[in-house]
């Protein structure tokens, strides 16, 4: 073994004893495999053998070390669970951020049991799954390391015998036989609906499963706290928890996102809700085989069977007859077969609506509500406790419809889809007036929003984009028609400049059938949301949400739906973007600046009587606002969790955090546990930090002053396409959305995904630290009163800790020897060293700089990243040069147009994926 290896397992123990373990079995696998050559190549095994030039372009070598640096990432992610169980053994609470130290918190800080009660049942957390391209691997990959994963959790278990182990072993080899000769990256890109069955995987497979350890794991450290475990019997008391999608309904910059394909969602989304129903009732009526006559229950219950046997008719009597003497059983099956589904058809079930079938989730659930209440009076109250509870908190969290569909569009498209509404409705004349000036757009919006009138019959003579908007609002209505609004999220106009653009989306309902008339005036059946993703966009938010709550349509329609929320609350969401605004201005800019907007937002919230729910558009790497979740939440700003939220988990996030039970149990409770404990202390505590925010706005202007700098170069661009593989990542296959919104060669049009994604494939990440290091410099220099103030905010105040901490661990990943060889694939050398002398000097600056902020060295504060890191390094150097050899005879071949240049691109494509999966990030 390598001597960085065994100094690693000597300080971090059994999991890197699992990797020896799993490069062991795959070594066996690459000889049963006639590939000896590769297993002196097996990274940390062997470091006497060293690739070739050969080797560095060779697409087997390239896939070895991807598979490599995977195992490693099993091996971790079980370490750390593995890690945190042995923990809560000694002490349940000493794990940050879960439950049980989120109690011990609330009680140290005064707060009663009766104080936590209040508030958990009004906590409302929503993660929305997402299909950004930032998920490099295959599903039926990911399948197969899901298995594997399972196994290496498996070997933990002493019980099994020597015999067992062997097999166990087996079964590994197995999985590893099929990884090495399955393709890992996409040759195409991915169909929608791949995307979306992937989604339905977490949704179906994962997510119900985790539900129950979720309570589980409460109501233990509910009683663990000291707290009265009878108070907590109930799940009704519990937090909220539900699920958003994106895929099907985000259309923004994505062509193939069609109407049919939202209407294919919705009814996929629906009948997985169903087959999640369905199996649980059908358990729920095998617990219920007790022996009860429908003489004995009472008059209420036995009413009920009456009137459920008069709408189900045959199917009825055969099922009390067959369980005559189960009156339990006999109601739950009563109650499956009004599910609107048709059961005769596993394979394929089909949605069957009839006049007996539940028309919502809610009708089933008052029907377990009268069994629990059936069960309780007879005596039997833990099973209804346990057995009901379940039920009935799997049909909170998915009802029918599994997860809430948010639909997607740019202000911009929506602009042209208008003109050509107007144009063809109303003439050229008119649409030229409205398109003059946004205050002539806004008097005739205000017109238009106060009649409840189409200005069109046929939508034939619009072009693409008017028939695109129109067409999918029509889908939608169709199916809050037919099945009410449950499974619908949210209309969000991403790209928000002014409250216009909101206000559009109003006329485009109108014109779908989406408003209601009522006495006050239309009001839309769906909310519409801003989506402030700039850094100027940010700042003008307040501005722009309070001239949008001051519309009378906008009121009426908070109102309409404040009906569905709990006690009426008018509730206004915002979502918030991560990723443009660090593209935009740089980390500390992007970090102050959404902070700022979201306490000015709360604000206009408060002055209009309406809770502000934050939407945070996140992504999996820091550069887009990944970070703990826990240490995330506690940095928002005081007043703006109000016990709901709402935050995308997108591409290889999703698998990194809930690809199995355990590890998504333990996400999951993170992010519910801490929302609702910041919730309750933000109810009973006041949240004054002015010298923070005085001086963070500081850092956050001086940061994008010196971010623009270097973006602003006139070679910047140059250096950007020629020093990363950005021209491999959008060629990748990675994701059926388009890399640039529009198509144009601009940085305008570039999502901020492909660019986050190439700075890290090449270790730059300028986009997480660059313009720290002057900026804490200058504040060093010429303001040392200042300096001394972030010396001490630094150890106390979670959002400066957050933010600092972050950096650390961005400048931890970034490597200046790595950043100089693909500095080289610059053409021009003034540009070359110009541009790269820049960014060095920057990155030491920034590295002192941090080194003088936190005081101890990053092995000293965060052991396990720091050697993780290392070892990565180890191998990941290989590879880099591999993906700078390629990306040279790459480019040479495109340029000369040789027969070679889709090989190289596929090496190229698996080199990317190998990388992303040695970083543990894409975009």
């Amino acid at each position: 073994m390598s001597t960085i290896f065994n100094q690693v397992k000597e300080a971090l123990g059994k999991p890197y004893g699992d990797l020896q373990f799993l490069l062991q079995c795959f070594q066996e696998v690459l000889e049963e495999s006639k590939k000896e050559y590769l297993v002196g190549l097996i990274p940390w095994l062997d470091t006497t053998v060293k690739p070739t030039p050969k080797d560095l372009i060779n697409n087997e070598y390239i896939h070895l070390m991807s598979m490599c640096f995977q195992l490693l990432n099993l091996v971790e992610v079980n370490g750390a669970v593995q890690s945190r169980r042995h923990k809560e053994d000694d002490e349940m609470a000493s794990v940050n951020g879960l439950w049980a130290h989120q109690f011990k918190l609330l009680k140290s800080q005064g707060v009663s049991e009766q104080q936590i009660l209040e508030v958990m049942p009004s906590v409302l957390v929503e993660p929305v799954l997402t299909a950004h391209p930032t998920e490099a691997k295959r599903s039926v990959v990911l399948h197969e390391y899901r298995k594997l994963y399972l196994l290496l959790v498996k070997r933990e278990n002493q019980m099994y015998t020597r015999i067992e182990q062997e097999e166990i072993r087996t079964e590994i080899k197995q999985i590893l036989h099929r990884l090495w000769h399955v393709g890992e990256i996409y040759i195409e890109k991915p169909r929608l609906e791949s995307e979306l069955d992937n989604i339905l995987h977490y949704l179906t497979n994962v997510f119900p499963g985790v539900i129950i350890i979720l309570d589980k794991r409460l109501r233990q450290a509910w009683k663990e706290s000291g707290f009265d475990p009878d108070l907590l019997n109930n799940t009704d008391l519990f937090p909220g928890l539900s699920f958003g999608n994106w895929v099907g309904g985000d259309r923004d910059g994505h062509p193939l996102v069609t109407p049919e394909i939202t209407k294919m969602t919705l009814k996929k989304l629906r009948v997985h809700a169903f087959s999640i129903v369905k199996n649980e009732l059908k358990e729920l009526a095998q617990k219920l085989s007790i022996y009860r006559n429908i003489r004995e229950a009472s008059k209420e219950f036995a009413t009920r069977i009456t009137v459920l046997a008069a709408e189900l008719g045959q199917e009825a009597k055969i099922e009390l007859k067959e369980h005559n003497d189960e009156v339990f059983r006999a109601f739950v099956l009563l109650l499956l077969h009004k599910i609107p589904i048709d059961l005769s058809r596993e394979s394929s079930p089909e949605l069957e609506d009839r006049d007996a079938s539940y028309k919502n989730a809610g009708e089933l659930i008052a029907d377990l509500d009268l069994l629990y209440a059936e069960l309780e009076a007879s005596g039997i109250g833990e099973v209804a406790r346990i057995d009901v509870g379940r039920c009935k908190r799997l049909l909170k969290v998915f009802g029918f419809h599994l997860a809430k569909l948010d639909i997607r569009q740019n202000s911009e498209y929506h602009e042209k889809a208008l003109s050509q509404l107007v144009r063809t409705s109303l003439g050229d004349q008119t649409a030229e007036k409205v398109e003059s000036s946004q205050q002539a757009k806004r008097e005739f919006l205000d017109q238009e929003l106060k009649i409840n009138r189409p200005f069109l019959v046929r939508y034939q003579s619009l072009d693409k984009e008017g028939t695109n908007v129109v067409r999918s609002l029509q889908v939608v209505n169709e199916h809050i028609q037919k099945y009410g609004s449950q499974a619908l999220g949210k209309l969000i106009v991403s790209m928000t400049r002014n409250a216009e653009d909101l206000l559009t989306v109003y006329l485009f309902m109108r014109e779908a059938g989406l408003m209601i008339k009522q006495q006050t005036g239309l009001a839309a059946q769906l909310p519409v949301v801003p989506l402030f993703e700039t850094i100027e966009d940010l700042k003008e938010s307040p501005g722009i949400l309070d001239d949008y709550l001051n519309h009378p349509v906008v009121k009426n329609s908070l109102k309409l739906q404040a009906l569905e929320n709990p006690n009426g609350e008018l509730i206004q969401d915002v979502m918030i973007g991560y990723s443009d605004s660090n593209k935009d201005g740089g980390i500390l800019a992007s970090s102050w600046f959404l902070h700022e907007a979201q306490k000015e937002l709360t604000e206009i919230g408060l002055k209009h009587g309406v809770s502000i729910r934050f939407f945070h558009g996140t992504g999996g790497s820091i550069s887009r606002g990944a970070g703990p979740t826990h240490w995330f939440v506690k940095t928002l700003p005081f007043g703006s969790i109000n016990g709901k939220i709402r935050i995308t988990e997108q591409g290889e996030t999703i698998e990194r955090k809930y690809a199995n039970l355990v590890n998504a149990a333990y996400n999951l409770e993170l992010m519910i546990s801490s929302v609702t404990a910041q919730t309750i202390l933000h109810k009973n505590t006041t949240g004054q930090r002015e010298e923070v925010e005085t001086l963070f706005r500081r850092l956050g202007d001086r940061g994008r002053f010196y971010y623009r700098k270097l973006l602003s170069d006139p070679d910047f661009i140059r250096f950007f396409e020629q020093a990363t593989p950005i021209d491999v990542i959008e060629s990748s296959k990675i994701g059926s959305r388009p890399a640039r919104r529009s198509g144009k060669r601009s940085m305008e049009d570039l999502r901020a995904i492909p660019w986050v994604f190439s700075w890290s494939q090449s270790r730059f990440n300028i986009t997480s630290w660059y313009g720290v290091g002057s900026t804490l410099n200058e504040m060093k220099t010429k303001q040392p009163a200042e300096w001394e103030k972030l010396l001490h905010l630094v150890k106390y105040d979670p959002f400066v800790r957050y933010v600092m901490t972050n950096l650390d661990s961005s400048l931890a990943s970034t490597d200046e020897v790595i950043m100089e060889k693909y500095a080289g694939l610059v053409e021009e050398k003034f540009i070359r060293e110009r541009i790269l002398t820049m960014m060095k000097d920057e990155l030491q600056l920034t590295r002192d700089m941090l080194t003088a902020l936190l005081k101890k060295p990053m092995n000293e504060r965060r052991k396990s990243h720091y050697y993780s890191t290392i070892l990565r390094a180890e191998a990941l150097n290989f590879l880099h040069d591999s993906q700078i050899e390629l990306l040279q005879k790459w480019r040479e071949s495109k340029k000369n147009k040789t027969p070679d240049e889709d090989d190289y691109l596929f090496a190229l494509l698996q080199c990317v994926n190998a990388i992303a999966n040695a970083l543990g990030s894409t975009g």
